[in-house]
């Protein structure tokens, strides 16, 4: 039995892992390709992009699709009837918030490039941007479903085609472009999301729909009105949390920029530095994160379905592993990252800046991973709101960095301030995990 019970959360990471650093080396390399296409402004200009699509997320699809893990996970546990329902009624919500939220977008993409993120040049990328909302709102439900069942492939297969597509699009849009004598402008990259989100669709439509009939006729018939309130229950929290969050992420990211200038760079230069932390530097120091994400996201019904059935035993050896683990795996990257960051800043990217940024931010890899499955672990517990104060907590503390002292130390500021922010989760998750596990008995 014990065999058993590992083998879904084995399979799985193994299966996520895989897929993920197949598709973070096809993305590491993606990123090279636009650091010397579109230059170290042109990244910066694209990464403007992050806190609109971060937030349209949080509001459309990240929530729900946590909720549908965690409430398909617990009725696999006892009863696999009916496990289809709360996907169902997860999209019934969900792809309406997102259309709501690509109409928005697209109708007043002016004034939020101007307004919010304070580059007009943005305006045309929101509008293409908009259109990837309801895609991703539909494949991130039904993954949702793969992941509480733990059938992780198909999700990982989502994952590579919709990185493959994007890749692909880009360099044929570019070629096309050089081809007839034009530059290609930093929309292509845009644009490419956008399409490497309709294939991942398109993926998980047909997955779902080839699967259906590996379950009852009963789980397929009108969904019932009972399985909305406790979706709702997990969904709203979560969602509210993640909103909440990214509006913090969000002012964080648009005043990076902005107290650049106040240090001393004109626009052009902040956006630039903007641009290599946060699309050359911080991609490759979480490159190593495929293995805890893929880690995360198949402890969340593991964990989630061990609690249900009252067995505390199994949580807390799935803890302590994790942090046994998820410590030695980041310790060994800190210390990849110190010796070889400057080389490969300068050798990969073209750019000493971006090695240097490597370096400093290779000592936050040991908190970093252990917070993405502490988090996870939490959440299957269904300590969210607990989550959601500590990571609120974090934020502030960046956000404090952001504001009083990169005007001083410039982008230094801001690094030490990823590095507290880290830590002080760190520290929060751990003790809240103690503090229950103390209190629970087997």
């Amino acid at each position: 039995m014990k065999k058993s019970n590992r083998h879904p959360l084995i399979i799985g990471t193994l299966i996520l892992t895989a897929t993920g650093f197949l598709s973070r080396i096809i993305g590491f390399f993606y990123r090279i390709y636009l650091s010397r296409l579109f230059g170290e402004e042109g990244m910066g200009i694209y990464q403007l992009l992050n806190p609109v699509l971060s937030l349209a997320f949080s509001l459309t699809a990240a929530g729900y699709q946590t909720a549908i893990s965690k409430l398909v996970a617990e009725r696999t546990a006892t009863d696999r009837s009916h496990s289809l329902q709360p996907m169902f009624a997860g999209l019934s919500i969900s792809l309406p918030l997102s259309l709501l939220c690509n109409g928005v977008i697209y109708l007043f993409a002016d004034p939020i490039a101007v307004r919010l993120l304070g580059e007009p040049r943005t305006a045309m990328m929101l509008r293409i941007l908009s259109f990837s909302i309801p895609l991703s709102a539909v494949h991130s439900c039904i993954n949702g479903y793969f992941y509480g069942i733990k059938k992780a492939g198909v999700p990982a297969a989502s994952q590579l085609v919709e990185q493959v597509v994007r890749v692909a699009s880009v360099y044929l849009v570019s070629w096309y472009c050089f081809s007839i004598g034009r530059e290609p402008a930093i929309g292509v990259a845009v644009l490419g999301l956008t399409i490497g989100e309709f294939f991942s669709m398109l993926v998980s439509i047909v997955s779902i729909a080839l699967c259906r009939g590996a379950y009852t006729a009963s789980s397929l018939h009108t969904v019932r009105r009972s399985v909305y309130l406790p979706l709702m229950q997990m969904a709203l929290p979560l969602t509210a949390n993640r909103i909440v969050l990214n509006l913090l992420q969000s002012v964080e990211s648009v005043s990076i920029p902005a107290r650049l200038r106040m240090y001393g760079y004109d626009n052009a230069t902040a956006l630039s530095v903007y641009g290599v932390l946060t699309g050359m530097a911080m991609p490759m120091i979480f490159f190593p994160n495929a293995l805890t994400n893929s880690v995360a996201v198949m402890l969340l019904p593991i964990i989630s379905e061990s609690y249900a059935l009252g067995d505390i035993g199994k949580v807390r050896s799935a803890t302590l592993r994790t942090v046994k683990y998820c410590g030695i795996m980041g310790i060994t990257c800190m210390l990849v990252f110190l010796s070889l960051g400057r080389w490969a800043g300068s050798f990969l990217f073209g750019s000493e800046l971006a090695g240097h940024f490597i370096a400093t931010l290779g000592f936050i890899c040991p908190f970093l991973y252990l917070d993405t499955t502490l988090s996870s672990i939490l959440q299957g517990l269904g300590m969210a709101g607990h989550i959601f104060v500590m990571n609120v907590l974090s934020l502030l503390i960046r956000l404090g960095f952001v504001f009083w002292a990169v005007p001083v130390y410039g982008i230094t500021g801001y690094l030490w301030g990823i590095l507290a922010s880290q830590l002080a989760q760190s520290v929060l998750y751990l003790l809240c995990l103690s503090r229950f596990l103390r209190k629970v008995k087997d």
